[in-house]
């Protein structure tokens, strides 16, 4: 069974496990609204609802995702992550509203507070639940490169610190008396979750536009620099696009004009595949092989070449500005 198998296996059963205690956590804080009738506490419970159909619709993100590229995705499925993400946004959002509603109702109506002793006891039960697993998703969705698995585990760690909040507003009520303190805790509660969904969603419709990641280009840079040999002379018109947690790159190659064909390919097809690894990135880059065109030899490092027609003058590395920029840099 291959590494990638394996890892998409892995995939499967943590996204599994999300569904199975999201369930159990929304079990809970459903029991300790039923216990107090806070508004406050029925907010966390609308959101681990949220939480619970958001694990669904990215296990199947994550089994769709898994399928190997074919003739009609011929760069593969893993898009389908991020629209997972950019879902979760907006399943986020829908419970802000509704969260704010309800703490309008509160407001207007007023509340009538029962058991907050039993009731909060509950409710730090689940957020400590929720708080292991979303440290759990989002270490396992970077470990594994799954976005969908990543923006769960953040959905749930701000749900984690909404827990947190809540309980600590609930004690002033019970500390103070002041009813009208609850309604408004629910209130900041749809605040936040209408930030964390605004942007969810704002990250992965870049993500889906193809919007080119700085990060991803700092750190392609970086091993080009450190797996380099002396005749890959320059790279220029870099681009890059991710598809899930696989990532594909696109350079241009700048190579010594009097290699054959059969060299240039190679030592370029090589030298990607040892960019890849050595940055620890799972994805393929495409390359376009130029000649060098006696354009470079100020920065070129070859001493014997036989065509050099001045000596080398400046750095041989790769820089990031050049290695965007249209060529020859």
């Amino acid at each position: 069974m291959s590494a990638e198998h394996l890892e998409q296996r892995s995939r499967v059963r943590i996204a599994l496990l999300s569904i199975t205690a999201g369930v159990a956590v929304l079990g809970l804080k459903y029991l300790s609204f039923l216990l107090t009738g806070s508004v406050a506490l029925k907010s966390d419970a609308i959101e681990s609802v949220v939480n619970v159909v958001a694990a669904v619709f990215a296990l199947g993100a994550v089994v769709f995702a898994g399928k190997p590229a074919d003739k009609e995705h011929p760069y593969g499925h893993g898009k389908i992550e991020h629209f997972s993400a950019a879902f979760e946004g907006g399943l986020i959002s829908l419970a802000a509203v509704l969260i704010l509603f309800e703490a309008a109702k509160g407001l207007y109506y007023g509340v009538e507070l029962k058991d907050l002793g039993l009731g909060l006891g509950v409710n730090l039960l689940a957020g400590a639940l929720n708080g292991l697993l979303g440290w759990f998703l989002l270490t396992q969705g970077r470990r594994t490169r799954s976005k969908a698995l990543e923006a769960d585990g953040h959905h749930i760690l701000s749900d984690f610190w909404t827990t947190v909040g809540i309980v600590a507003g609930l004690l002033a009520v019970k500390l103070t008396g002041l009813r009208w303190l609850d309604p408004v805790m629910a209130m900041i509660v749809g605040l936040l979750l209408a930030r964390t969904g605004f942007r969810l969603v704002r990250e992965s419709s870049q993500a889906l536009l193809d919007m080119e990641d700085p990060e991803v280009l700092a750190k392609v840079i970086t091993a080009m620099n450190r797996v380099r040999t002396w005749d890959i002379i320059a790279v220029h018109e870099m681009r890059t696009f991710r598809s899930g947690r696989y990532t594909h790159v696109d350079v241009h190659m700048v190579v010594p004009e009097y290699y054959p064909v059969r060299q240039a390919h190679d030592l370029c097809e090589g030298f990607g595949k040892r960019t890849l690894e050595d940055a620890d990135i799972e994805g393929e880059v495409h390359t376009h092989v130029d000649p060098c065109g006696r354009l470079y030899c100020e920065r070129c490092p070859a001493e014997a070449c036989p065509i050099r027609r001045a000596p080398q003058s400046t750095g041989t590395a790769f820089v990031l500005e050049e290695a965007t920029a249209s060529g020859p840099a």
